[in-house]
């Protein structure tokens, strides 16, 4: 499970709208990554939705935003039309780079257990470091302080 100080682990994952996103071919750039559970829920709608609305701010402090979840690319696009997401949804399917993150785990909720992604953001800075990481998210306020960390960067 990779840490603050760890390289970030690669992957090329397809983005909804089309083409695909390699992690290492962004460097030079710091990169937040937040991992969600389930495309339009209300939780990751609320964070899909925050990290649209600062898109911007992170653009003007030089990073790239990203969500990953393992719905598809069609999921994604029906999502990010639904809501005006302007944050780039990519799609791990097969669950790779998620394991590689380890952010999928075991959770339970009305006492089943179950596997699912833990939502988690991590903060990669330009040289493909791992800067800082958020695990179990809670959604209030979380966008504006993975701002505030990628501009002290």
């Amino acid at each position: 499970m990779p840490d603050a100080n760890d390289p970030a682990p690669d992957f090329t994952l397809p983005q909804g709208g089309g083409g695909d996103v390699t992690l290492s071919a962004l460097r030079g750039a710091p990169v937040v990554l937040f991992f969600y559970p389930r495309d339009d829920t209300s939780g990751c709608t609320k964070e899909a939705i925050g990290f649209s609305e600062h898109l911007a701010a992170f653009a003007e402090a030089g990073a790239r935003v990203f969500g990953i979840s393992k719905d598809s690319l069609a999921s994604h696009e029906k999502f990010a039309a639904k809501h005006d997401l302007k944050v780039p949804l990519l799609s791990d399917e097969a669950g790779r780079a998620c394991e590689d993150y380890g952010v999928w785990k075991q959770k339970s909720m009305y006492g089943k257990t179950f596997m699912g992604i833990e939502r988690s953001t991590f903060l990669i800075g330009g040289d493909g470091q791992i800067r800082r990481v958020w695990r179990k998210v809670k959604v209030p306020g979380h966008v504006e302080e993975v701002l505030d960390a990628v501009r002290a960067l």
